[in-house]
């Protein structure tokens, strides 16, 4: 039997006149990875919390975000290795101002993300379930109702 993978992803969301935001990337250079948003594996020995205030922050380079509580966990194989996996998915706020920026993953000790390049943006909330990559907007739906205030996780950069 294999092991699952752990991994967690992130909503991470703002408010603006016209409506609730999301925050997703694309791949500069593998548009075939589609759409997404902050996730990756956890590290061993790493909190589930810390390990998504990190992907957070290597993948789009923002700062100031409230983390909130867990929403959900996902149980499905790599699209392309087949290898279980278990997503666990977080709501998070942000007073990002940017509407769009291109960030370059700067990650710790060769990690294998080190130097992809992302265009980072935001979408209109209701836009992201049908749009996000590898079933990460099965539930973008519960963050309507996401209080990030739960768990008073924060990055100011």
């Amino acid at each position: 039997m294999q092991l699952a993978r752990v991994r967690v992803a992130v909503y991470v969301t703002r408010n603006v006149p016209e409506g609730r935001e999301l925050l997703v990337f694309d791949h500069r250079d593998q548009p075939e990875a589609g759409t997404q948003v902050p996730a990756g594996g956890v590290d061993a020995g790493e909190l589930l919390t810390e390990a998504a205030l990190r992907e957070i922050k290597e993948e789009t380079g923002t700062a100031g975000v409230a983390l909130g509580a867990a929403l959900a966990a996902q149980q499905r194989p790599h699209p392309h290795t087949g290898q279980p996996r278990i997503t666990v998915f977080f709501q998070a706020e942000t007073t990002e101002t940017r509407d769009s920026w291109a960030h370059t993953v700067t990650s710790r000790d060769g990690d294998q993300d080190n130097g992809l390049a992302f265009r980072c943006y935001f979408i209109p909330i209701e836009n992201a379930a049908d749009l996000l990559a590898d079933g990460q907007g099965e539930f973008v739906h519960l963050t309507e109702h996401g209080d990030t205030s739960r768990t008073g996780n924060r990055t100011d950069g």
